[in-house]
Parts: C-alpha cells; sequence; structure tokens
C-alpha cells in the first residue's frame, strides 16, 4: 500500500514539473506564432554559399 502512495506522489510531482514548464513557454511567447509553421514548407531553402560554389565548380 505504501507503494501506491509513493507512485502517486511522484506523478503529481511530475504533473506538477510539467504544469509549470507549460505556464512558462506560454509566459515566454512560445505558443504565439501559430502561422509561420505552417507556411515554411512552402518556401524553398536557400542554397548556402558553399553549396553554390560546389555547383559552379560541377559545371
Amino acid at each position: 500500500m505504501n507503494i501506491i502512495f509513493f507512485l502517486i506522489g511522484c506523478s503529481i510531482l511530475i504533473a506538477l514539473i510539467f504544469l509549470g514548464a507549460f505556464f512558462w513557454a506560454t509566459r515566454t511567447g512560445q505558443h504565439e506564432d501559430t502561422y509561420t509553421p505552417s507556411v515554411r514548407i512552402l518556401f524553398e531553402d536557400e542554397i548556402s554559399q558553399e553549396g553554390a560554389k560546389e555547383e559552379t565548380r560541377k559545371a
């Protein structure tokens, strides 16, 4: 029976830690931009300078 009380205490502690992390993330603005991630896939990746130099060397 003692182990059940211990496990309930541990689960409540972990739940409070996650709740605190959620409130911290909300307060620091982690959930503000919901539009950009949905359109980020539509833009092509820019070629880095090294990648562009290698492409010109091959041609």
